[in-house]
């Protein structure tokens, strides 16, 4: 059925979040609502939520708390929570938020439409947390662009079947199934036509696409994607170490598109951790997948996770990983104290180590890995780097006059995943350009356009 209104989308986690929440405008839009910016305007609010750590699943329960006063003042405004900790939490989620009107979980979007038609015909509290052996899909609309309309995410696949002990996504997104390779290669040849350049594929474990299925593998996807016109660039995330094969390594080396540049979660460098977490692989393992990619690409980028302070973690565990840093010298890593997750087996371990002590710890990983992430950065300056332009750029730096020169300030994307902010008067989102790399700073590149 179709209504009239506009709906506001708040998007907390992670890249696959940001794909499901343009699934969801999509639904709303095919039912008459707007995607609107302006939360005062909207006629039906979701939060896309996350539950890997407790401060995103606390933001997701405090940004809808702030709708009890509004929908007072505007009852048929629908408020809706979905995602993972939607799942996760199901009926006990109106407990927190009683002015709450559905509870969409990670496999229900297939029934958003008809939940949105229930209670627009008065039912309350509608909860949907059901199983589904189905992928949501759906081809984007143009009115799900954001302003980076150069670069896309596209998820291939959805759940995970490899439980690690820290983590929720299997018992939130499910067990691991992937999409067909045709309708991966419509998305994004539609992606494409609508001036798309660089698109990134998603699933917890992509490394084990097609598996279940018994479709082709993660390579062979890269090698169709690969022939899309149009795209300029394939990345991906995220390769699980114990799955990473040497034809996935040769994909990045002779594929054209896929870029020089590799996320590869490690989480920590101790045996004895890696175990405890369940991840399938040791450090030895994962060196020799290391060594490998930096024998077939030199100058490949690599980023990972880290995760800091889990049980049993002693400081020789820490010591393990801080050697690791040292060893490998990755171009970025995200890291995170442990947060437990209630349905995760690890919020049952008994030696959980002190917040103060994980807090030691990251800090102390972070200011390592600061040194590492410069020095990598300070080896780009005097290079000619290929870069997408991704748009404008807010990072204005000393030493050049902008309104003299008639110019502002943009950004793009390196291949190997760095921030590059640049002069300019005429380039624009998507633009292919090559820059001069002049200066390297912490987290981003600075530098001229040639010709410029």
């Amino acid at each position: 059925m179709k209504y009239s209104g506009y709906a506001y989308i708040y998007t907390i986690g992670c890249q696959m979040n940001v794909y499901d929440s343009e699934k969801l405008a999509l639904i709303l839009d095919s039912h008459g609502y707007e995607k609107t910016e302006d939360m005062d305007k909207a006629d039906i609010v979701v939060c896309n939520t996350c539950s890997i750590r407790h401060k995103a699943e606390e933001k997701a329960f405090s940004f809808l708390g702030r709708f009890a006063r509004i929908k007072k003042k505007k009852p048929h405004l629908i408020t809706v929570m979905a995602g993972c900790v939607a799942q996760q939490e199901g009926e006990k989620a109106f407990a927190r938020v009683p002015h709450l009107d559905v509870v969409l979980g990670t496999q229900a979007f297939s029934r958003f439409g008809g939940i949105i038609d229930a209670v627009k015909s008065g039912k309350q509290k509608v909860v949907d947390i059901e199983d589904s052996s189905m992928i949501y899909e759906a081809l984007p609309d143009t009115s799900c662009f954001d302003e980076n309309k150069s670069s896309k995410f596209v998820t291939i696949m959805q759940g995970c079947d490899n439980f690690c002990t820290y983590c929720v996504v299997p018992y939130v997104r499910g067990r691991e199934r992937s999409r067909s390779p045709e309708s991966i290669v419509k998305e994004i040849t539609w992606l494409a036509a609508a001036g798309v350049k660089e698109i990134t594929l998603l699933g917890q474990n992509v490394n084990s696409y097609g598996q279940k299925e018994d479709q082709i593998s993660f390579p062979q996807l890269l090698a169709e994607v690969n022939e899309i016109k149009g795209i300029y660039r394939i990345r991906f995330a995220t390769s699980h170490p114990k799955d990473l094969s040497n034809d996935l390594i040769y994909a990045i080396r002779d594929l054209d598109k896929v870029c020089n540049h590799l996320h590869l979660p490690i989480q920590s460098g101790s045996n004895k951790i890696l175990k405890k977490m369940n991840r399938g692989y040791t450090r030895e393992k994962y060196m020799d997948r290391i060594l490998s990619l930096k024998k077939e690409c030199p100058d490949i980028a690599l980023s990972t996770d880290i995760i800091v302070g889990f049980p049993y973690e002693t400081r020789e565990d820490f010591n393990d990983t801080m050697n690791l840093l040292r060893e490998i010298q990755f171009d970025s890593i995200f890291a995170f104290a442990y947060s437990d997750r209630s349905s995760a087996p690890a919020a049952k371990f008994p030696q959980q180590i002190a917040e103060a002590k994980k807090r030691e710890r990251l800090n102390h990983l972070l200011e390592l890995q600061e040194y590492y992430t410069e020095k990598k950065n300070k080896e780009q300056v005097g290079k000619i780097l290929d870069v997408l332009v991704e748009g404008k750029s807010g990072k204005k730096r000393d030493g050049f006059d902008y309104a003299a020169n008639n110019m502002e300030q943009m950004k793009g994307r390196t291949e190997s995943n760095k921030i590059v902010h640049f002069p300019s008067r005429d380039t624009v989102i998507g633009d292919m350009i090559k820059i001069k790399i002049e200066n390297a700073y912490l987290h981003s590149l600075w530098g001229h356009p040639l010709g410029v």
